[in-house]
């Protein structure tokens, strides 16, 4: 089986450097905002953001799960220390309990589980919005390659972003990114998690591995069940990709 072919990460953080330079330029904004949640999507966009411009605010914002506050904290704290990154925190355990409280009273009823888990990363888009657009600043998505075929992102969340200077690498070279930028080591090691509730982690919610997905993404290839979900993931997933509708455009 050819083997995939590995990245020049030197020349990769140029060419980011200069298409983040040239967002900042046709904007006219004056730096960027992310969100700083201790992963390593996160951590990628932050150290490529860096280097492409002084003005850079990290923003951690914990709801609610435990490893928000304690082992994704210490990392985001961890890559903010190393990186020289501006960083910031915003708590919205409380923010989300009373918009979830306020919606149930207005006779919505008990809120579905996953449109209780999607508030958190809305919540936080908010966030980032009302910081960018109180400093004049780009938010920067922080989303990946196989996270967006598979659709594992919340539309109008973590979906939502004015630059995206990683959106087309994969985990794997998320990852490999990341040790050729010396990033630190405890993000490189622990599981992908978007920390929307207790215990979650991104694997374990797809029910597929991103070895899997990234292996179906360079080759084509993959046992017939695992593509079978792949595509499924993908083909339920479509409207989040595509702008919504309007009256009197033609449908594509």
């Amino acid at each position: 089986m050819k083997m995939k072919e590995r990245r020049d990460y030197a020349a990769e953080l140029q060419k980011r450097v200069v298409f983040i330079q040239e967002c900042l330029a046709q904007s006219g904004a004056q730096g960027i905002v992310f969100g700083n949640s201790g992963g390593k999507d996160s951590a990628l966009v932050g150290i490529l953001c860096k280097k492409a411009c002084d003005n850079v605010l990290g923003v951690m914002m914990p709801c609610e799960s435990k490893c928000n506050y304690n082992e994704d904290m210490a990392d985001g704290l961890a890559l903010a220390a190393q990186f020289g990154l501006e960083n910031i925190m915003v708590d919205l355990t409380k923010v989300k309990a009373e918009l979830r409280r306020q919606i149930e009273a207005a006779g919505q009823g008990e809120l579905a589980p996953l449109a209780i888990a999607n508030m958190v990363p809305r919540l936080r888009m908010i966030t980032l919005y009302t910081i960018a657009q109180t400093r004049h600043f780009l938010v920067a998505g922080t989303g990946n390659r196989s996270e967006r075929y598979m659709g594992y992102f919340t539309k109008w969340g973590d979906g939502a972003f004015d630059l995206n200077p990683i959106a087309d690498l994969t985990v794997t070279e998320i990852y490999e990114f990341l040790c050729y930028l010396n990033a630190p080591p405890n993000i490189l090691t622990k599981a992908p998690s978007a920390g929307l509730f207790e215990g979650q982690t991104d694997e374990a919610e797809m029910g597929i591995t991103y070895a899997a997905i990234d292996h179906y993404l360079f080759y084509g290839e993959g046992d017939p069940e695992t593509i079978r979900k792949i595509e499924a993931f993908h083909q339920r997933s479509e409207h989040k990709r595509k702008m919504p509708r309007l009256y009197g455009e033609a449908a594509e």
